[in-house]
């Protein structure tokens, strides 16, 4: 790969993250584009669920924008690891396994 591609291409991966971050806190708050819980609906406010929701979508906000991108990804990545611990580790180590590659 030609090093004066690098910017750009990390601008588009950073973009393309930023959207799915967004995506799947969306759609834990409002169940938009799809419902993403168990039984479609959204996330109780208060919830474990709904304040993934807020951080996925402030942090998949700063980062479409570039801004302070090193501690959002910090704060994004604890938060998955938090939620694999949480909600997938329990049910065995394979992603297949434990529900990991669809969520």
């Amino acid at each position: 790969m030609k090093k004066e591609w690098a910017p750009q291409l990390l601008s588009v991966l950073r973009v393309v993250i930023a959207f799915l971050f967004v995506q799947v806190g969306s759609a834990k708050w409002f169940a938009f584009p799809a419902a993403i819980l168990p039984g479609g609906g959204t996330a109780p406010v208060g919830s474990l669920v709904w304040f993934a929701g807020v951080i996925e979508v402030i942090g998949g906000t700063f980062f479409f924008f570039g801004l302070f991108t090193r501690p959002v990804a910090f704060i994004l990545s604890g938060e998955m690891a938090i939620a694999y611990f949480i909600g997938h580790a329990g049910h065995g180590f394979w992603p297949l396994l434990n529900q990991g590659a669809p969520a």
